[in-house]
């Protein structure tokens, strides 16, 4: 057995004491399912904050600014239902993105009695994290926000204070596509609320005096044209990662080397939970829930050691993964 360093960021593991497994904590007995995730880091809980100061305060605008100083009623109640039930359903799959557990692999699994006992045979390998000393799963990466390795994780959103993964990305996409149909519900309001304000007096279009009610109209649309330009980025590429079946970071390591993916409409059941109805659009319907990998999950086969080596080679070019893995291999 011997150790051989292939870069900087990652090692091939060739004998089970390099990353002290020994030290590693044996993980904590699994809660309750249901149990609220939460991320202490203060910049995202800044951001969501913010996320949230920002909707209530269209919501001000567009109630007592536009559409109850309105004296066409019909109007008024239907803009108002509209936009207070997409508000609500945006910051409903906020809640759900930010305390929904993004996916992550149990903590501190990676002892030197566990590894044992997966008795590897030759040309088999096991990806272990020092980070956060747990095994990883095929397609897991390390967040160095959360602390903890992700299942499928696409990248961390300071916005919604969480990582973006196998299960809540379904809330992050209803999150950025209902922001985006806000913010367009709120562009079109203040548009016609200008020409309404035009064509009659300032005085009587708003209970409000007329600067302060162009002020508060400005501030919206320079906000909402913002949010829509950027959610609508966001939506898109999130939509092209489920139908890929490839995350934003296997994107970034994969560069040239084409990588398998799974039939388009098969990856968006999944990640939307199960055929197309009414609930892929409701925030409060589960995604579709993978099994836990089990033991037999978490090894991996290769057919040589040069495998690995060009494997981990290819992704020391991402800036942006930098978990230091080892790799636990058996000769043969």
């Amino acid at each position: 057995m011997m150790l051989i360093h292939t870069h900087h960021f990652r090692d091939i593991e060739r004998k089970p004491e390099y990353l002290q497994p020994e030290k590693c904590v044996p993980p904590p007995y699994p809660g309750p399912v249901g149990t609220m995730w939460f991320i202490r880091d203060s910049c995202g809980i800044a951001c969501a904050i913010v996320t949230w100061f920002l909707v209530l305060y269209a919501e001000f605008v567009v109630l007592f600014v536009m559409l109850i100083p309105s004296r066409d009623y019909v109007y008024s109640i239907i803009n108002g239902i509209v936009f207070n039930l997409l508000a609500f359903l945006a910051l409903a799959s906020h809640c759900r993105a930010m305390l929904t557990d993004p996916g992550a692999v149990p903590k501190g699994n990676a002892t030197k009695e566990f590894i044992e006992s997966l008795q590897l045979k030759p040309g088999q390998v096991v990806y272990k994290c020092p980070k956060c000393c747990s095994i990883k799963p095929d397609r897991a990466h390390h967040c160095s926000v959360c602390k903890r390795c992700i299942r499928k994780m696409d990248h961390h959103c300071p916005w919604v204070n969480n990582c973006v993964g196998e299960n809540n990305q379904k809330y992050f996409v209803l999150f950025t596509m209902y922001i985006a149909l806000i913010s367009l519900h709120a562009l079109i309001m203040v548009g016609f609320h200008f020409l309404h304000c035009f064509e009659e007096d300032w005085t009587k279009c708003s209970s409000f005096s007329p600067p302060t009610t162009v002020i508060l109209l400005i501030l919206l649309c320079f906000e909402a044209l913002l949010f829509l330009i950027f959610t609508s980025v966001m939506f898109g590429t999130q939509v092209h990662s489920i139908c890929t079946d490839e995350t934003g970071i296997e994107r970034l390591k994969r560069k040239n080397q084409p990588r398998e993916h799974t039939a388009n409409w098969s990856s968006v059941k999944d990640t939307c939970g199960g055929d197309f109805s009414l609930n892929w659009f409701n925030p409060f319907s589960r995604p579709w829930q993978p099994e836990m990998p089990s033991d037999k999950d978490l090894v991996r086969q290769v057919s040589s050691l040069s495998d690995v080596e060009s494997t981990q080679t290819t992704e020391e070019h991402s800036e942006e993964i930098k978990d230091e893995d080892s790799v636990e291999v058996l000769d043969e």
